[in-house]
């Protein structure tokens, strides 16, 4: 593991007052930094009264995209699968097997993510004050509940993920209730928390799923890669907030499907971050990191990921947002994009 680094730069004194007022979670970690030679841009003006929300399509001038006059927000995933996986044919990066085969070196890939993974990660986030939404498969939750405990009593978020690895869209409508249900019954069990944002297998989800998480009490999912910041559809007459996932900033992905290296994923990650920073001086941004426990948990993975936090975190106006205050801020705030006539 890295070791760790400087004492970090400390949160705004009123970002407690802020959570408090707007009635979002106070598990997100702000970080605003002092001006320094490699700044990359000016801290952000001060917040201006809210302007009326723009017409669909539109842009506001306004620079209050953010609480507390933020620049730009970093949400960062940790899922927690490991041990839901199919006992026979799961993917690995081992040769395929004939799945009438037990793959044993498999198994023990994916246990990786829960005897090594998440605690690195966990401490990771403990060490640079941050806190993060974990998209829990309720399998996993039931085979692993300390852990599950562990991660929410350190501040995160524990999100819904679905009850097993079996494919939403492959699902009737009751089954995917079902589905929900039980995965909202695991976390609850374990966590003592109820999860109120979901993340289907691979994202896809069915023409029902969004009817279905509103009804039993989600307010936001994160299958959707359209936009760089989150925004609002109507469900079952009612505003539902959207905070885009990652395919690009994302350790399966990266990994397992391009087999990049530890060094060109840091690098894909600040350049992501730059262009992103430059961008929120006008408008709304939010960058989205994607880490699964038995990928980005391994030695090399976390220092590339701790060197990223430790220079984004140098920027001025740099937030640390768990997805379920983004989407209760998305769902308050005026300025927030509407989609489909809301």
């Amino acid at each position: 593991m890295a070791s760790a680094d400087s004492q970090p730069t400390p949160t705004l004194p009123e970002r407690r007052d802020f959570l408090r007022h707007s009635g979002m979670l106070a598990a997100g970690t702000l970080v605003v930094a002092a001006h320094s030679s490699d700044t990359l841009a000016a801290s952000p003006t001060p917040s201006a009264p809210r302007e009326p929300s723009p017409a669909r399509g539109e842009r506001s001038s306004s620079k209050q995209f953010w609480p507390e006059g933020a620049r730009l927000v970093i949400s960062l995933s940790m899922q927690l699968e490991a041990g839901a996986q199919p006992e026979r044919g799961a993917s690995s990066p081992f040769p395929p097997i004939d799945p009438k085969y037990p793959d044993l070196p498999a198994a023990t890939w994916y246990a990786y993510g829960i005897k090594e993974g998440i605690p690195r990660l966990l401490e990771l986030f403990e060490r640079k004050r941050i806190k993060v939404t974990s998209h829990m498969v309720g399998q996993a939750v039931d085979l692993n509940p300390k852990l599950a405990r562990e991660i929410v009593e350190r501040g995160h978020e524990a999100a819904a993920h679905g009850q097993t690895w079996t494919p939403q869209f492959s699902m009737t409508p009751e089954e995917e209730r079902a589905s929900y249900e039980a995965n909202v019954r695991s976390i609850e069990r374990a966590t003592g928390t109820r999860p109120v944002g979901f993340n289907a297998f691979w994202l896809r989800g069915t023409t029902h799923t969004l009817e279905i998480l509103q009804s039993l009490g989600f307010t936001y999912h994160i299958d959707d890669v359209s936009r760089d910041e989150p925004f609002l559809i109507l469900v079952n007459g009612k505003p539902f907030a959207v905070v885009p996932y990652t395919l690009g900033m994302n350790d399966i992905v990266q990994f397992e499907g391009r087999n990049a290296s530890a060094h060109s994923f840091g690098q894909e990650l600040k350049d992501e971050f730059d262009v992103l920073y430059a961008e929120a001086a006008t408008r709304r941004r939010m960058m989205s990191i994607s880490t699964h426990d038995r990928i980005a948990g391994r030695p090399s993975r976390v220092k590339v990921l701790e060197e990223f936090i430790t220079y984004a975190q140098k920027q001025p106006g740099v937030v640390f947002l768990r997805k379920d205050e983004i989407a209760r801020f998305a769902l308050e705030s005026p300025l927030t994009v509407r989609e489909g006539g809301i």
